[in-house]
């Protein structure tokens, strides 16, 4: 399915856990190994299926929050991600009878519902284009790689209407809707990655990761963390979160011989270190990530976990430590999810702002698919080692 192969990953029966520990062992199968054997509570496909499940019975969002809400103008980005997230779990567990509810739920967006489309003239909306070609990815309908790709194009074809600035940004070769913002590090590569995957163009993916170069040296701090952006010098729990899986996902498709791989590998090793230093003992981490007197918050969290999980399982993380510190968060995470399958203390959507209150008194949600999407992929990343 993917122009790229995908490491093959051997599980380690639990009993060997133990002696492992004991000996040591600090690589590879130990750290399969502790993605496996869960509580039945805890079980990733289960948490998956009901959080997949709840996505299905639910509505569209707006940016996240499900009704009652304003009136709805277009798909926005947290749905995007929560149904992207559904279609990767969906075939992880082969289940063909929910990627088809998955795929049957995107049909009015042909007819009566497309008017919803977003439009293609910014970060949030081209990633959109990153769940037609997935649905593209496990069906091979035409009519999603048409649409897909509109997205993906239209990300560096400067429109006649842009701003100075939009234009400079295209004359240096980077995308037209680049604002250095961390947000951005997963909404552009993801529709990249997936184009690139579709069509084995290397202009997609090299152009994603000279993206993502220009962002790490643009506003990854000393620490291996980073700033909301670079007039918001807050490290934001979700926005290092979307930094944070936009790297494990640009790595799991990037060739090899790609130039800024190994400056991508050195930015994402890291931010996972420092992250180490920062999680709390439950397994959580904060709101600002730095800052002890902020809440524990969910989204960023469940993001953290993804991209240890996907680094053990890709080989990129040798330390035993990553794994454990995985399975710490998603145990805890799991504790956040409420008897109506919604995830608790998710942070609302945040623009970047150059002043502490704003993420200090950001409001906690109930259900906010900004962390009931990066729930899925944790369950769906977990899925994949142990297999």
């Amino acid at each position: 399915m993917y122009w790229f192969d995908m490491k093959k990953i051997k599980f380690i029966p639990l009993t060997l856990l133990s002696g492992l520990i004991l000996a040591g062992c600090t690589t590879g199968k130990f750290e399969r190994a502790v993605f496996d054997d869960f509580p039945v509570d805890k079980d990733p496909e289960a948490i998956g299926t009901r959080v997949v499940e709840k996505f299905l019975g639910s509505p569209h969002s707006i940016y996240g929050v499900l009704p009652p809400h304003k009136e709805l103008k277009q798909i926005s980005y947290p749905d995007v991600c929560t149904w992207l997230g559904g279609l990767w779990f969906a075939e992880e567990v082969g289940n063909q009878e929910l990627i088809d509810r998955l795929e049957q739920r995107f049909q009015p967006f042909f007819d009566e519902e497309k008017w919803l489309l977003p439009e293609p003239n910014h970060v949030d909306n081209n990633v959109f284009g990153a769940l037609a070609l997935e649905l593209f990815l496990q069906t091979g309908d035409p009519k999603y790689y048409e649409l897909g790709m509109a997205y993906a194009d239209s990300q560096w074809a400067v429109p006649e209407a842009a701003t100075a600035e939009e234009k400079a940004w295209a004359d240096k070769g980077y995308s037209w809707q680049t604002r250095i913002w961390l947000d951005d590090m997963f909404m552009i590569t993801a529709v990249q990655a997936q184009a690139y995957r579709v069509t084995g163009d290397r202009k997609y993916i090299d152009r994603a990761a000279r993206q993502m170069a220009l962002y790490l040296d643009e506003i990854q701090l000393e620490n291996g963390l980073f700033h909301h952006a670079p007039f918001a010098p807050y490290i934001w729990g979700r926005g290092n979160g979307w930094m944070a899986v936009g790297m494990s996902e640009l790595l799991r498709a990037l060739p090899a011989d790609n130039p800024d791989r190994e400056r991508i590998m050195q930015g994402y090793l890291k931010m996972m270190k420092s992250l180490l230093a920062f999680q709390e003992e439950d397994g959580m981490w904060r709101q600002l990530v730095d800052q002890p007197d902020l809440w524990k918050e969910t989204s960023g969290t469940a993001m953290f976990a993804y991209a240890m999980i996907t680094g053990v399982q890709e080989g990129w993380l040798a330390e035993g430590a990553y794994a454990l510190a995985a399975r710490k968060a998603w145990l805890e995470l799991t504790n956040y999810l409420n008897d109506e399958d919604n995830l608790t203390m998710i942070c609302v959507g945040l623009n970047a702002r150059d002043f502490r209150k704003r993420y200090e008194n950001a409001k906690q949600t109930v259900g906010n698919l900004h962390g009931q999407a990066p729930m899925i992929w944790c369950a769906t990343a977990l899925l994949r080692s142990e297999r």
